[in-house]
């Protein structure tokens, strides 16, 4: 567990503190939570309950309809799973911009300690008069093991094997020695959370998605399905997205509703190198990106070769050349990219395989390569369940030169990897994934 530790400030563990405070910020889970864990052994060396807080905000980029139906989803399960571990639990909504609440810091006052999540994007509180301890509980491998900028998979993935076999087990189970004696402060039940988002400060035209529904049961259903039907395709069919070979576990690993070690753990029995590839060595190479640059949304963050051969290439005409707006609405005249975009409209993901082709399409049609990266990122955060998030940075990035290699040079791309119609025809069935979307 101490690898998985920083302490964010100098001051004291609170002698007279009433409970030890867990602030989930990313991590929103009961199970395989490490920081939940480090905050319920600080509590039972002191005899102390435990007490969760979870906000939600009006004021994040992009707040929507789509994204606070998510995040709400999950709260009746999560208050139901602390209770029956003795853990109290308070979740603050805030209904306007203005309505920011002040119930953290004035919880924070009574606490003995803090403990939060060490996650890229996540606030750094730095300012609580008591201990404040960050915990890694986002990836298998502790983000401290790799305290410098990997380049690539290459060059991460032998340490992260190296370090596997320490950190690649069970979490502990969640015991408390003092039980909370509270109540549970929830307003949230299944019913009423489309009257919480209405009453909302928010963009109410981004809609909750398709056929998707946020908490952790229906994690572990989703799990479930893939393990027992998909993970034995995944490794030859991961890359046609029309065969539904893939998790489809990445909200639910943004918004910490489960957590990537319990996934690779259930995984692991069906032997499947690829999957693990992507889950572990792919998903903790972008948390590291993220966490050793500050720059992560920016073509700054590009290596030197790729920054070079976009620059050479930034004035070449462009033709078509669309609006980031015509774009938005999926208006182009490539009914494969106008696919791929209704279907992060309407489910608010993107098969991994075509969003690179979405990706690829952006640069080709925008002004600029910095228009285009402002576009992608601009696509993402608002639509996407799981943007805002280091996989997502990374992966837009990727379009542009990250953690790949130069390629033949070509208009507008440099020796940017390139991505044609033709080929996603040759590769994948296109007519079938384009039929699907359409049919939603």
């Amino acid at each position: 567990m101490a690898e998985r530790v920083r302490k964010l400030n100098e001051e004291p563990v609170k002698q007279d503190g009433e409970y030890v405070l867990y602030w989930a910020q990313r991590n929103r889970r009961v199970d395989s939570n490490h920081a939940l864990l480090y905050a319920a052994a600080l509590a039972n060396e002191r005899g102390l309950p435990v007490l969760t807080y979870e906000g939600l905000t009006c004021t994040y980029p992009y707040a929507s309809d789509r994204i606070h139906t998510f995040m709400l989803q999950a709260v009746p399960g999560t208050a139901r799973r602390l209770k029956a571990h003795g853990v109290g639990y308070v979740f603050d909504l805030s209904r306007s911009k203005a309505d920011a609440g002040d119930a953290l810091h004035r919880l924070a006052a009574r606490a003995a300690a803090v403990v939060t999540d060490d996650y890229p994007l996540s606030a750094v509180p730095r300012r609580f008069d008591v201990a404040c301890y960050a915990v890694d509980s986002s990836c298998i491998v502790p983000m401290n093991t790799f305290p410098k900028r990997e380049y690539a998979a290459y060059t991460i993935r032998p340490k992260i094997h190296r370090a596997l076999p320490d950190h690649f087990h069970a979490a502990e189970p969640l015991k408390v020695k003092r039980k909370w004696s509270g109540g549970i402060s929830v307003e949230v039940t299944e019913k009423n959370i489309p009257e919480l988002v209405a009453s909302c400060e928010i963009d109410h035209s981004v809609q909750p998605v398709i056929g998707a529904q946020g908490g952790r049961v229906e994690a572990e259903r989703r799990l479930e399905r893939f393990l027992e039907d998909r993970l034995r395709r995944y490794a030859s069919e991961r890359n046609e997205p029309s065969n539904h070979a893939t998790s489809g576990m990445s909200p639910y690993l943004h918004f910490g509703q489960m957590s990537s070690l319990e996934i690779a753990l259930a995984a692991r029995a069906y032997a499947s190198d690829e999957f693990l590839e992507e889950l572990i060595v792919r998903r903790e190479l972008a948390f590291n990106f993220v966490r050793s640059v500050d720059n992560y949304e920016t073509l700054e963050a590009l290596p030197n070769w790729a920054r070079a051969t976009l620059k050479a290439h930034d004035d070449d005409p462009r033709s078509p050349c669309y609006t980031r707006e015509r774009m938005e609405s999926a208006a182009t005249y490539d009914p494969l990219w106008n696919a791929t975009q209704k279907e992060l409209l309407l489910r608010g993901i993107i098969h991994g395989y075509y969003r690179m082709y979405w990706g690829k399409k952006i640069i080709e049609w925008s002004p600029t390569h910095q228009e285009a990266l402002s576009t992608m990122i601009y696509l993402n955060d608002r639509y996407a369940l799981d943007g805002r998030d280091p996989n997502g940075y990374t992966n837009i990035l990727w379009c542009f030169g990250l953690h790949d290699r130069p390629w033949f040079n070509r208009p507008i791309f440099g020796q940017i990897r390139y991505m044609s119609l033709e080929g996603m025809k040759r590769k994948t069935d296109t007519v079938a994934y384009i039929q699907e979307i359409d049919q939603l």
